[in-house]
């Protein structure tokens, strides 16, 4: 029992982790500067961002739970290994998801609308994104 509390600790940090560091990559792939936007109360780049830790979430869970082998240190190490690295795999086609989706809307700039406040235009990335990490997910697993 303490063996699998160890290792259930270990890949919630990792996946924490990988998280964090999955949302600061596509903060800084995404223009605009989420931080300062999120302290003035911008609601758009809420919603983004939230579309986003969802997304991670997902695509993530699927990284750590998609790896299987039956031998116990094999496993963990094998496990670790595939989880990070599907896990950046993920990350990247959540990014080609995003420019894909704004080459689509060439009416007018997501990035624009998120960073003036369009509630609606953060909404809909959102969605986007939690549908993205759905598929990604699928495709992980």
């Amino acid at each position: 029992m303490i063996v699998d509390i160890g290792i259930t600790s270990l890949y919630a940090l990792l996946g924490i982790i990988i998280m964090i560091i999955g949302s600061m990559i596509i903060d800084w792939c995404i223009p605009g500067d989420f931080p300062t936007e999120i302290k003035r109360g911008n609601r758009a780049v809420g919603w983004l961002c939230a579309g986003i830790f969802i997304g991670l979430g997902y695509i993530i869970r699927a990284a750590i739970v998609s790896p299987a082998i039956p031998f116990m240190e094999e496993a963990l190490w094998h496990g670790i290994k595939s989880s990070i690295i599907y896990s950046a795999l993920g990350i990247i086609f959540f990014l080609i998801g995003y420019y894909l989706l704004h080459i689509c809307h060439r009416a007018y700039s997501l990035t624009e609308e998120i960073m003036n406040g369009n509630t609606a235009a953060g909404i809909m990335l959102f969605g986007s994104f939690v549908g993205m990490a759905l598929i990604i997910s699928g495709a992980i697993h």
